[in-house]
């Protein structure tokens, strides 16, 4: 009788990284690519964040308060990509680490 359990079932010639590794790199690519995007599209000036907030939301915001939101928002897609970036440098690092110590005789 064949056994067809997915657990003991090997990839053989299947050259495709598994679905974890996908979901991973896919994770890796959306860290970078939201701050990135938020960074593009907050707009200069505090006058067109207040109004693009009223068409969203139809609520209407005063210019100080816009001008808040708009430095609060530019902090912290910068500190996200900051983290993103610091934690690839570690990444790296780590990995050439590993790498120089175990081609140690």
């Amino acid at each position: 009788m064949k056994n067809t359990c997915c657990q003991t079932a090997t990839r053989g010639r299947d050259h495709n990284p598994p679905p974890a590794a996908r979901w991973r790199r896919g994770r890796e690519i959306a860290e970078w690519l939201v701050p990135g995007t938020f960074l593009l599209l907050v707009p200069k000036c505090p006058v067109c964040l207040a109004a693009y907030v009223a068409l969203a939301t139809g609520i209407g915001v005063s210019l100080p308060t816009a001008a808040f939101i708009r430095i609060t928002l530019l902090i912290i897609c910068c500190t996200a990509l900051v983290v993103v970036a610091g934690l690839r440098v570690r990444r790296f690092i780590l990995q050439r680490t590993y790498t120089a110590t175990s081609r140690r005789p």
